[in-house]
């Protein structure tokens, strides 16, 4: 008999409206050293919600505490009303998916092998593989652009070829909720377009969608929800239009310039003063 996962502390029906996944009161740390602070954060359903900061600031962390992998030192992360910690793996991973940076396949697994590896949340002792399976690994291995890579072993795959098989993984998932630190690492300006553009999609399809981005200008052009981070703790949130401005930027990132809408889409664009000449540049 399956557990029921229990309700997160203080819990009820207008703590989690609008919201699949939210922390509270989280500090995070790595033997002595606190990465995370008392953080509160609300990922609102169906946003695209993109976490911005400078390095070593927490986000990887905070990603892996949201994706259930780091146990909190103080605080929880609730996910669907109910601690995430009280969800039997398999069930975890029917509800999210996960890439995280750093991600290293078996020696000698095929791309279609590994892609295969999301669908493991859904096999039960008397479920086996099924079509749906296969259709799942399929239409994955077509969105991410490597389908024809399918027989190719994953170690023999340029950086960035590697990457968009991982991200195909995470797709054969099939979760409503899909995190990724950093997916468009190591890949050209073209496939990083591709790449957001394809999350995009599946947040315009239902699906509520957490990055992490280095890339600032992708963060205000593809997020609904940015998150900016330094130190461990939120500095802001809100929407693109309304969190990046060249005050956040000077304040998170310590680089002066301005923000002036992007030509194409209207969203903020960060242009950078060029720092080798005095004067720090307007702000929005």
């Amino acid at each position: 008999m399956t557990k029921e996962p229990s309700p997160a502390p203080g819990g009820h029906p207008a703590d989690t409206a609008g919201s699949r996944l939210r922390a509270d009161s989280l500090t995070l740390r790595y033997g002595r050293r606190t990465v995370v602070e008392d953080l509160d954060l609300v990922v609102p359903a169906g946003s695209f919600t993109v976490i911005i900061g400078p390095n070593a600031c927490g986000k990887s962390t905070l990603l892996r505490a949201l994706a259930g992998l780091l146990p909190p030192t103080a605080g929880t992360v609730v996910l669907d009303g109910a601690d995430i910690a009280s969800y039997p793996p398999r069930e975890t991973a029917r509800r999210l998916g996960l890439l995280p940076q750093t991600a290293t396949a078996p020696e000698g697994i095929t791309v279609a092998e590994l892609v295969s590896r999301g669908r493991y949340a859904h096999q039960r002792v008397l479920r086996q593989w099924s079509r749906e399976d296969e259709q799942a690994v399929v239409d994955a291995l077509a969105a991410t652009g490597v389908d024809g890579l399918s027989a190719r072993r994953v170690e023999e795959l340029s950086g960035g070829q590697r990457q968009r098989v991982w991200i195909a993984m995470v797709l054969a998932q099939e979760t409503p909720l899909i995190l990724l630190d950093e997916p468009t690492t190591y890949l050209d300006i073209a496939h990083q377009i591709d790449v957001l553009n394809l999350l995009h999609d599946l947040n315009r399809q239902g699906r509520t969608v957490v990055a992490v981005l280095h890339d600032l200008n992708h963060a205000a052009r593809y997020a609904t929800h940015v998150v900016a981070m330094k130190d461990g703790r939120i500095t802001a949130s809100g929407a693109p239009g309304e969190t990046i401005t060249a005050d956040l930027v000077r304040e998170v990132f310590g680089l002066p310039g301005i923000v002036i809408p992007d030509p194409v889409t209207g969203t903020p664009l960060v242009v950078p003063a060029d720092t080798r000449t005095a004067g720090s540049g307007a702000g929005t």
